[in-house]
């Protein structure tokens, strides 16, 4: 495991182990489908105001935050036609993407990075709002409670822990480039204290590492889900070439998407949520709430990186619990929405490999 840290939930040791071991196969698998046009161009609002929080206006002093749309010949004419007719209002549902327009934005062009913005006020606001608080078992244990709102907790400390793995390793890539990392635009200089600030045992988050293997443990789950779904896409074409098709193909049918021990976070929040049906709305508003707080995020490459990674997660949430907790319906899962949870997933085998190096240190 990737963290020095006991567990403190031991069901999920199997499946984690099983994480460890498929990684090194798995992880060339996704850098080569990053390339994929199907996985890498979101139409994204950039622009959209905070809602959630009274801000001031933060600068961004590197040039790093800045992201720009590609030309529009650069976007498949079946991408774009693809989302427009997809987008629907769905009152109640998991996730509200925003409105397709002409803008599409390039994870390959922009990919994660560190770019000296200090999200603390946001994810203060996530955990502190929109994750749960107010039963008295999940003030003893907001992770672990026998409740699907433990769940619920940890699976969105996992969605941080990842994003806190890929700001240390865009701190060490830009210390590998530049040889150090100037204090009047970067808060944060040395990654070696910053991982242990946020991922480390005896940080501000002891279980993130733990948790950050529960969301992936939901997303694997997720993306097997709708792997019919997606090697339909293949054979449609919509996916990409033969290439590209062999690609996913290998992620998809890669041994760890049919290894039981995954299953340990789904059904753990499956057993959980089939005891309280009533109230998965709770879970499916804040999903919302957790798309639409990324427009509170300043820097622009961040909220982008944020709004996918979201999406992925409330995805992988569809299919697990869909309306009543039995699983979602994956025929009526979008584009973005695919894209996104496979996107996303590849987004945690690198935080978990970022992990596993600092652990070698």
């Amino acid at each position: 495991m990737a963290s020095t840290t006991p567990l403190h939930d031991e069901s999920l040791s199997p499946g984690i182990t099983a994480i460890d071991t498929s990684l090194p196969s798995l992880s060339p698998l996704f850098t080569s489908l990053r390339s994929l046009p199907f996985f890498r161009l979101y139409s994204c609002d950039m622009l959209a105001s905070c809602e959630y929080i009274p801000q001031e206006l933060f600068e961004c002093y590197t040039e790093s935050c800045e992201i720009y749309p590609i030309d529009d010949d650069e976007v498949p004419m079946d991408i774009k036609s693809n989302d427009f007719n997809e987008h629907e209002f769905e009152l109640d549902g998991w996730a509200r993407w925003d409105m397709p327009s002409d803008d599409y934005y390039d994870t390959l062009q922009f990919p994660e990075d560190y770019t000296g913005y200090d999200g603390s006020e946001v994810w203060g606001f996530i955990h502190n709002r929109i994750g749960f608080h107010e039963e008295e078992a999940l003030v003893r244990d907001e992770y672990d409670a026998d409740s699907w709102k433990a769940d619920f907790n940890k699976a969105v400390s996992g969605l941080h822990a990842m994003v806190s793995a890929q700001v240390v390793r865009g701190m060490i890539e830009k210390l590998q480039d530049t040889g150090e990392l100037d204090p009047e635009s970067y808060q944060w200089t040395d990654p070696v204290e910053e991982y242990e600030r946020r991922l480390g045992a005896n940080g501000e988050t002891p279980e993130a590492v733990e948790n950050m293997y529960f969301t992936m443990m939901l997303l694997l789950s997720g993306v097997r889900a709708a792997r019919d779904r997606l090697l339909q896409d293949c054979d449609s074409g919509s996916i990409g070439d033969a290439e590209a098709c062999e690609t996913l193909r290998s992620i998809l049918t890669h041994p760890l998407m049919d290894d039981p021990n995954i299953d340990a976070a789904s059904r753990r929040l499956k057993d959980h949520a089939l005891r309280d049906t009533n109230n998965l709305w709770e879970a499916r508003m804040r999903t919302r709430d957790l798309m639409r707080i990324m427009n509170c995020v300043q820097c622009n490459k961040c909220r982008f990186h944020g709004k996918i990674s979201t999406l992925g997660l409330s995805t992988a949430l569809q299919l697990t619990l869909g309306r009543q907790g039995m699983g979602g319906d994956v025929a009526k899962i979008h584009r973005v929405e695919l894209a996104a949870l496979v996107t996303t997933m590849g987004k945690f085998a690198s935080g978990i490999e970022l992990c596993y190096e600092m652990q070698a240190l």
